[in-house]
């Protein structure tokens, strides 16, 4: 087994002379574009599938707390099978898991489209929504994993950068496509039904990847086996901190599961096709990020950059809880989104890149789930917040939870301050 990193290595690196940047390297790689363009379709019908369950109950039930259920449901599966679910990631045939994991998604958007055709029960939505999270449960580590095999070392930084660019074109075009679709039908049967065309589609394409060689983990199946990656992240300091105050930061200043509410005639006004726009703003925003971060060298100071970014990310959902006009709310969550995805790219590199490949399926189950409880977890807590004091308490005052969770990442993680360039703390993780 590949010897574990010293996390002091990761840390105070003296910067390289800078070589040519390409910044199409990882497109030019077969496997890695079929990666990408599976993950581009299978994201566009997510992200349609999210604008429709969050419209589709709002609509029938009006009241907050359905949206935050939809969170919840979506997060325990993740947080209760992911660390299974790395571990196979470790010891299987991760593209056979993803296109299991697909097939099950799948099968899932199917079930909701029945439901929506035939007007079917409530909880019938959320017990179909805890089985699309346990199928994303199984392939998220497992697609993660995969990745750092497709492309060499050197140039992963730019795979994570286009993979992230593709992820935010997904999460622009599948919003506006679902509220359009929602706008056109009157309903969102239509819309599930694409969602798992989608997702069949991006079965088909990790199908032919040719499958890398892999570093299998060598130890059994055991309790001490499977939290081998949360003893990993733990000893880690700055991978740990960055998860850290990415999982606070959107957990706490997420507005993504109240905005039914400010599309509604009590806030913007704007209908099911203002709201497919709302959903998608934050991804207009890091899609350009993304094209910015790709043309440019990888970050020489990315731990101060990554906790400015955060830092920004609150002061725009504050503004965006406070915003009465539809243009502007738009513009604070473009910024959001902008300043999200340099987290992103920051934490996804750092992940993948000081992870031994027998280690990765399990590191990136523990990444999985901190992504799940900032993320589901998330839409619960705004969800709740707005249930009880109103939809811009809950906005505002994650945005000051935010940056009030910087403050306390820099007192308890300095080494997160010191962070310099990612590619330099990868080829020092041997």
């Amino acid at each position: 087994m590949n010897e574990l990193p010293n996390p002091e290595e990761l840390i105070d690196v003296e910067p390289r002379p800078p070589a040519p940047h390409d910044a199409y390297a990882a497109l030019r790689i077969r496997d890695y574009l079929l990666y990408s363009l599976g993950s581009l379709f299978s994201g566009i019908g997510s992200n349609m599938q999210a604008v429709a369950v969050g419209w589709e109950l709002y609509d029938r039930t009006g009241k907050a707390m359905a949206l935050g259920w939809v969170g919840l449901v979506q997060a325990l599966p993740v947080i209760l099978f992911a660390l299974p679910a790395g571990q196979l990631a470790d010891r299987f045939d991760r593209r056979r898991l993803v296109m299991l994991g697909q097939f099950l998604s799948a099968v899932c958007s199917l079930g909701l489209a029945y439901l929506s055709f035939t007007n079917g029960p409530i909880p019938a939505f959320y017990v179909l929504l805890f089985l699309f999270a346990v199928a994303r449960s199984l392939t998220w580590p497992a697609s993660s994993a995969l990745m750092p095999q497709l492309v060499p070392r050197e140039i992963f930084s730019n795979a994570v950068t286009w993979k992230s660019t593709s992820f935010q074109i997904a999460s622009v075009a599948g919003p506006a496509l679902g509220g359009l679709l929602i706008g056109l039908f009157k309903q969102a049967g239509v819309t599930y039904v694409i969602t798992a065309g989608l997702t069949l589609l991006n079965l088909a394409l990790v199908a032919v990847i040719a499958a890398p060689a892999v570093s299998r983990a060598a130890e059994q199946m055991s309790v001490q086996s499977l939290l081998a990656g949360l003893g990993f992240v733990r000893r880690t300091k700055v991978v740990l901190a960055a998860l850290t105050l990415d999982l606070f930061a959107v957990l706490l200043g997420g507005a993504t599961a109240l905005l039914p509410i400010y599309a509604s005639k009590d806030f913007l006004d704007v209908g099911p096709t203002g709201l497919g726009w709302l959903r998608a703003a934050p991804a207009i925003g890091a899609f350009v990020m993304a094209l910015a971060l790709a043309h440019r060298p990888p970050l020489r100071r990315a731990g101060p950059t990554l906790l400015w970014a955060v830092t920004g990310f609150g002061l725009t959902m504050i503004g965006f809880g406070l915003s009465r006009i539809f243009w502007f709310s738009m513009l604070m969550l473009i910024l959001g989104g902008a300043l999200d995805n340099i987290s992103v790219v920051v934490r996804h590199s750092l992940v993948q890149l000081s992870t031994p490949d027998a280690l990765r399926g399990r590191v990136s189950a523990v990444n999985t789930v901190f992504i799940s409880c900032s993320n589901e977890l998330g839409e619960f807590e705004s969800g709740t917040v707005a249930a009880w004091f109103g939809p811009i308490i809950s906005v505002v005052a994650g945005g000051i939870g935010t940056i009030l969770v910087v403050g306390a990442s820099m007192k308890l993680w300095p080494e997160i301050r010191k962070l310099r360039s990612l590619q330099d703390a990868a080829v020092n993780r041997d």
